[in-house]
């Protein structure tokens, strides 16, 4: 049997420490999201990355592996950001099964007066704090975590 490989302290302080600093940080970006936008972090994230797509649409497969969401939970977030008008699907011409979600001018709308608030909070939270070489750390250690998550 392996014996359990328990943290050393350095390595439970630094854990404990991105534990606290992540949790606290996504409350407090989704409570601005919340409060300037009405939108979850979950319904803004959606918004972005089909305002960043070609078109400003991607099939429901593309869209969910890119946010990191489930079918069903993708499917529920588009369903009621449906019903609010930001979004609409869109069937696949050239695949009868397949389906797009499509950013509409309302979501692009609700998107650009997010926006600004919510990317100065980012950088009220994070990156002011941080100087270039952190910056840059940060992108370094989330890549590797990352990439191990991905590759299983």
């Amino acid at each position: 049997m392996n014996e359990t490989r328990w943290l050393d302290a350095d390595e439970q302080r630094a854990w404990r420490a991105f534990l606290q600093a992540s949790q606290l940080l996504f409350e407090r970006l989704d409570r601005q999201l919340q409060r300037d936008a009405g939108l979850s972090h979950a319904d803004y994230e959606i918004l972005v990355r089909l305002s960043e797509a070609g078109g400003q649409r991607l099939r429901m497969s593309e869209l969910a592996e890119c946010t990191l969401f489930s079918r069903s939970r993708l499917s529920h977030a588009v369903a009621r950001l449906e019903r609010a008008g930001m979004v609409r699907r869109q069937s696949c011409p050239s695949d009868g099964r397949g389906t797009f979600a499509v950013l509409t001018a309302t979501g692009r709308g609700v998107l650009a007066s997010a926006a600004q608030a919510h990317v100065e909070e980012v950088r009220r939270q994070v990156f002011d704090q941080l100087s270039e070489a952190q910056v840059d750390e940060l992108r370094r250690i989330s890549d590797a975590i990352r990439e191990r998550l991905v590759s299983g």
